[in-house]
């Protein structure tokens, strides 16, 4: 199998609490979240030229060529999750983390990818809050300039791996 290294936007998206919200109502949640993909998800990514890498139960993996597409595909997402979760009760709800950082990956021959990149974008999805959006230093000195939006800056923080 090839692979080759490259320079990639990678975005991170799970879930909060899926297994909480299969464990009320699978198939209810199943539905929802297949809907979320056909209807936002999925709509949101192409107009940000995103390329779904993969999707692992309640998760994604998105590559983009622009960090700035990165960025404002995930703020789309969260702004319309938002809309879409007002007047649902609070453990129904279906929220998302998203990580997003920009690097050195290595894709595989069936497009699959893997490596730090990923790796740091998926570590990132795990600390970003409920309905939140966690960047790399590398990926916010990409976009503090092209975005007009407000960023917090959460210091240092260990990741695993």
């Amino acid at each position: 199998m090839s692979e080759t290294r490259k320079l990639a936007a990678i975005l991170a998206a799970d879930v909060v609490g899926y297994s909480r919200l299969a464990g009320v109502d699978e198939d209810r949640t199943l539905a929802r979240l297949r809907a979320l993909r056909s209807d936002l998800l999925d709509p949101a990514i192409a107009v940000h030229i995103g390329r779904v890498v993969k999707r692992t139960g309640d998760g994604t993996l998105v590559e983009f060529r622009s960090v700035v597409d990165a960025v404002r595909c995930a703020i789309e997402v969260q702004n319309a999750m938002l809309e879409r979760n007002a007047g649902v009760p609070p453990d129904r709800r279906i929220e998302f983390r998203i990580g997003v950082h920009i690097g050195d990956i290595v894709e595989e021959g069936d497009g699959d990818l893997m490596g730090d990149g990923v790796n740091i974008a998926a570590r990132l999805e795990g600390i970003a809050e409920p309905n939140g959006i966690c960047l790399s230093g590398a990926a916010y000195e990409q976009v503090r300039d092209k975005l007009k939006v407000d960023f917090e800056d959460l210091g240092d923080k260990e990741l695993k791996n």
